[in-house]
């Protein structure tokens, strides 16, 4: 048995090994873990760049992975408490992004600014517990290559952007988006599309 199942199995030194890492008051990650573990665990690729005023709130059992060539801007929190964090080569975070995993990120992807990817949900379904002590669910988001998300959208749990599509400023993207389509609207349709064999972004009628 490895020492992390060992942890998981025995609940008081799952307890004991959670309070070294984190505060139930404050749950981030504690300063060295920041310091000292996460730079050995997570990865930077060559020629990324965090900027100073961002909140990386990584755990040290989950993954962070930042590809080559990637900016993450001022202002952004990025957290893998419940689920790992992948962001690909060539891609730009903008300013007040909020993602929380799990959520993997394609190449060539843009973000805009104060965007939000939540893969987590809060369960609510006991009304006699308060929803902070009810157990989470996970659905990862998946943002495949050379996407567009624009300013002050939102992308739910569960959800798969397909290749090269844009989503309009301020979208609320609740289900699966095709490859080569244009978004937009609360909750998102697509509202253009590419057509391979007349080389054309074609509209599409909205009911």
């Amino acid at each position: 048995m490895s020492i992390k199942e060992k942890i998981k199995s025995n609940p008081k030194i799952k307890e004991l090994a959670l309070l070294l890492i984190t505060s139930k008051r404050n749950p981030r990650p504690r300063a060295w873990v920041r310091w000292f573990i996460n730079p050995i665990l997570h990865k930077k690729g060559k020629g990324s760049v965090i900027r100073r005023l961002t909140r990386i709130d990584c755990f040290p059992w989950n993954t962070f992975t930042l590809g080559n060539n990637c900016t993450i801007e001022d202002f952004v929190t990025i957290n893998n408490g419940v689920g790992e964090v992948v962001i690909g080569h060539n891609s730009r975070i903008g300013m007040g992004n909020t993602i929380i995993g799990p959520v993997r990120i394609g190449n060539d992807v843009i973000f805009a600014q104060n965007i939000v990817l939540s893969g987590l949900n809060h369960g609510y379904q006991d009304i006699h517990t308060a929803i902070k002590n009810q157990a989470v669910t996970k659905s990862p988001i998946n943002i495949e290559d050379d996407v567009w998300i624009g300013a002050n959208s939102v992308v739910v749990a569960g959800v798969t952007i397909g290749k090269h599509s844009v989503i309009a400023a301020g979208s609320i993207v609740t289900k699966n988006i095709p490859a080569y389509s244009v978004v937009a609207g609360n909750p998102a349709r697509v509202i253009k599309q590419y057509n391979h064999q007349s080389a054309v972004w074609e509209k599409v009628n909205v009911k």
